[in-house]
């Protein structure tokens, strides 16, 4: 019987894990609304939690599950580019703002991998581990190939990249508040720029603006991390 259900079980992975992934999202979703929307309860990270809880309590493969939901990595794809469509509507108000916003990405991108590189080195990391943490604040497939590309460890990357972004969306705003940035395409793009996709998607749940220049700033920061971080690692003396 136990072998029989294992083969059902097995023959619906594919439906099983989906289920569960939106059943976590779902739920994350509503407990967050319950919540008040408190920053602790954030929908990533909770159903981050449930899922994980889930395949430790059923010994479920971590590789085999990444595999049989790989349709949903498909729709990242056309998210990102339909990122396109509020851009276009507030094109004015980013154009306005061209250069400081230049040179704030600049900026951002050089200390997101100045500043873990300094923090881990002064904690006794590896080169291997500088190497992985330095493209952290990139997106996590740019991240991930940075990392490779340069001698790091691409898991490790991955793991520190959706913390990066999870820390991002949990805490970004409310240390916004504090400094008292209220400019939506401000607020936006910092938050972007420190926690690429996890971020964008808390900043659309404030307004639509900021969700806008928060994913220019994820956009941009891709591009300029995989530029950026090969020459800081070479003037550190961490690449040949």
């Amino acid at each position: 019987m136990s072998e029989s259900l294992g083969a059902v079980l097995s023959g619906h992975a594919t439906l099983l894990f989906l289920a569960l992934t939106l059943g976590a999202w779902a739920l994350a979703v509503a407990l967050w609304q319950a919540g008040g929307r408190h920053a602790l309860l954030n929908p990533t990270l909770v159903a981050i939690a449930l899922v994980a809880a889930a395949l430790a309590a059923t010994g479920s493969d971590v590789a085999r599950y990444q595999a049989e939901t790989s349709v949903i990595h498909l729709l990242l794809g056309p998210a990102v580019v339909a990122l396109a469509v509020p851009l276009f509507r507030h094109a004015p108000a980013v154009a306005a703002r061209a250069v400081p916003l230049a040179v704030a990405l600049v900026v951002g991108a050089v200390l997101n991998c100045v500043v873990a590189l300094g923090v881990l080195a002064a904690l006794g990391g590896t080169a291997a581990t500088l190497v992985s943490l330095a493209p952290k604040s990139a997106t996590a497939a740019v991240s991930m190939a940075v990392s490779a590309e340069t001698g790091g460890i691409a898991a490790l990357t991955a793991v520190v990249t959706i913390l990066a972004g999870i820390v991002g969306a949990v805490a970004g705003p409310a240390l916004l508040d504090r400094l008292g940035i209220a400019d939506p395409l401000a607020r936006g793009f910092g938050i972007g720029l420190a926690s690429h996709g996890i971020g964008t998607a808390r900043a659309f749940q404030e307004s639509e603006a900021a969700g806008t220049a928060s994913g220019l700033a994820m956009g941009l920061n891709a591009v300029l991390t995989a530029l950026i971080v090969p020459v800081v690692l070479r003037l550190l003396g961490l690449l040949p």
